[in-house]
């Protein structure tokens, strides 16, 4: 099986995103499947639904976080697999594993994009491509067969970090909310991936780097996530986003978006208490089973969108 790579991103936080990233990941290593979870959200959402704070701070904060891979100069000096931590789960034909977040992964931000300049254009191009794969560089690093799949839980932004994970990715997963404002900056995302698609498959054509290939990643479609329910459907003023055909067409742009049949209901005190407790939705058991297999019903859909 040939390992796949999904981002999971939105520009616009509290949709949801972190919460898809971890009961995806869970499910998919408890039907078997070896997954790797890579929170680059400085907010560590991600992160700490698997791993209580205190213990990130005393074992993991210091030297075992996607930090200290992003950190210019220092990257020579750390083995990537040596970053990930194990996360037990039930299954043992499963794999989990997180590569943890920083809360200062943002300046690291800062301090990647002042390596982005050059002398001429040539070797500005080289810094691009350059900078733009070390996350790249780190998944590449790993043991070959050593996972099925890589989540990767996105910040809410276009930053350096954020692109890494897309040049490194096969396909983009968009979690929203099914409102107006939630569904406002797809747009933009795709616009400014599509950039980002043709500024890095020219750069990577200059000369000396012919080994390196284009990018061309596959939007999987958005899910639809926090969905209130009445009667068993949808509240009304949600139907117009959640029943469409297939597909969600912009009236200004005239932007096709794939939609994911299935979608996450929602449940403040199950999804809100889940990190508290270090254990996703899908793995507490029987509780609320309308949800989780609503999340089961996802996962089906997503696995044949990527033929895992």
């Amino acid at each position: 099986m040939v390992m796949k790579i999904v981002s999971v991103i939105n520009y616009k936080g509290g949709v949801g995103k972190t919460t898809i990233t971890a009961n995806l990941s869970a499910e998919l290593a408890m039907r078997g499947y070896k997954v790797l979870m890579i929170d680059l959200d400085p907010q560590a959402s991600l992160t700490f639904s698997f791993i209580k704070p205190e213990i990130w701070k005393d074992e993991i904060a210091s030297s075992k976080t996607i930090k200290n891979w992003f950190t210019p100069n220092k990257k020579e000096n750390v083995k990537f697999e040596d970053l990930i931590t194990d996360i037990p789960i039930e299954n043992e034909e499963g794999l989990l594993h997180l590569l943890s977040s920083h809360l200062e992964l943002i300046n690291v931000d800062l301090e990647l994009a002042t390596q982005l300049g050059g002398a001429n254009l040539q070797q500005a191009k080289k810094n691009f491509i350059k900078v733009h794969r070390r996350l790249v560089e780190g998944i590449q690093s790993l043991s070959e067969n050593k996972y099925d799949i890589i989540l990767i839980d996105c910040p809410p932004n276009f930053n350096i970090v954020t692109k890494n994970s897309l040049v490194a990715s096969n396909y983009i997963l968009i979690p929203a909310k099914p409102d107006y404002l939630s569904t406002l900056g797809i747009d933009y995302l795709i616009k400014s991936l599509d950039s980002l698609v043709k500024d890095y498959n020219e750069y990577c054509n200059i000369e000396d780097d012919e080994d390196i290939e284009q990018i061309n990643p596959e939007i999987l479609g958005v899910l639809f996530t926090m969905v209130q329910i009445y009667a068993g459907k949808p509240i009304a003023v949600l139907r117009p986003y959640i029943y469409q055909t297939g597909q969600i067409k912009r009236e200004k742009t005239g932007l096709k978006i794939p939609v994911f049949e299935n979608y996450i209901r929602e449940n403040k005190t199950l999804f809100a208490s889940a990190p508290q407790h270090g254990i996703p939705v899908v793995l507490t058991g029987d509780y609320k089973p309308d949800i989780i297999e609503g999340i089961k019903d996802f996962v089906d859909e997503f696995s044949k969108k990527i033929s895992l």
